[in-house]
């Protein structure tokens, strides 16, 4: 590793699991200190617990980030134990099955917005207080596809939705004091691939139509959360510090998209970046023609 991090201090929530718990790992490999989180206190503490045996620093924080007041706790937890707080990562997250607009319960639509959007902004506004301070930070939301509709999903797609709004004007607000948000949508396995209700409905898709075969196999076999982190740590580098306010599609680490109102760059490769070729690559192919820093207020 090139401890492209090194001494950097990141929050990655919901890293008990999953793409977090790639994200942290990667971060701490590359020299960050981890804050780890989960609602879970043994899940979170056993990603922290992994980092320190591999000779890393983290700690642990449980919480639900949903809640203004623990999200606070768990931003000034890595000043108090660190000194201060680098890079944050909101990654916490839900999958609960949903129905059509016409059934969707009041509570299942305000528990997936509390926790997608609402956690996001709760954390987001604790963090940027103690990074401008500091004149430097790292703000990384994380959307999805499901963005533009998903079927008998709206409470899942309005908030991933909304993040692109948040992200996008947080940046604009932070840009003079040396703080980048951006927002990116991956597409990796997380709990062993998809669940089997999420098989049935690919496999309808595919009957009807609605996917080729390819897209179909490329969907039923996503890659593993492992392949995610290399970009996301380059985004959080020094030479990532022009990149602002936008939204990237992440298939593992071979396949980067940049969505910029009507354009769309893409860089791929056989097998997964490296954090070094992104440095090389990304200034140079998937920003070429956009302008990556949104203008900042005056």
């Amino acid at each position: 590793m090139a401890d492209w991090l090194k001494e950097r201090v990141a929050i990655i929530t919901g890293s008990g699991r999953g793409i977090g718990r790639a994200i942290a790992l990667g971060m701490a490999e590359e020299g960050a200190r981890v804050v780890t989180n989960d609602c879970d206190p043994e899940v979170a503490e056993a990603v922290a617990k992994e980092i320190t045996d591999q000779g890393g620093k983290a700690i642990s924080f449980c919480g639900d980030v949903s809640v203004f007041n623990i999200a606070r706790e768990l931003m000034q937890t890595a000043v108090d134990n660190f000194g201060r707080l680098d890079i944050l990562v909101n990654n916490a997250g839900i999958a609960e099955g949903g129905n059509p607009i016409w059934e969707m319960t009041e509570e299942a639509w305000d528990r997936m917005i509390s926790v997608h959007l609402k956690g996001s902004f709760n954390c987001t506004r604790h963090a940027v207080g103690i990074m401008k301070q500091q004149g430097w930070g790292r703000i990384i939301n994380t959307t999805s596809p499901a963005r533009l509709g998903l079927f008998e999903s709206c409470h899942y797609s309005t908030a991933k939705a909304g993040l692109l709004g948040l992200t996008r004007t947080v940046a604009l607000e932070v840009g003079n004091y040396g703080i980048t948000c951006n927002v990116y949508a991956p597409v990796a396995a997380t709990k062993g691939g998809p669940s089997e209700e999420a098989k049935v409905r690919l496999a309808e898709q595919y009957r009807s139509g609605l996917l080729t075969k390819e897209l179909y196999e490329r969907r039923l076999n996503p890659p593993p959360p492992e392949a995610i982190p290399p970009f996301i740590i380059y985004l959080c580098t020094d030479e990532a510090a022009d990149i602002s306010g936008q939204v990237f599609y992440i298939r593992a680490c071979q396949e980067i998209h940049i969505f910029k109102e009507e354009t769309k760059n893409s860089v791929a490769k056989d097998g997964f970046f490296t954090v070094e070729e992104l440095v090389e690559m990304v200034p140079k192919v998937l920003l070429h023609g956009i302008e990556s820093k949104l203008l900042v207020s005056s």
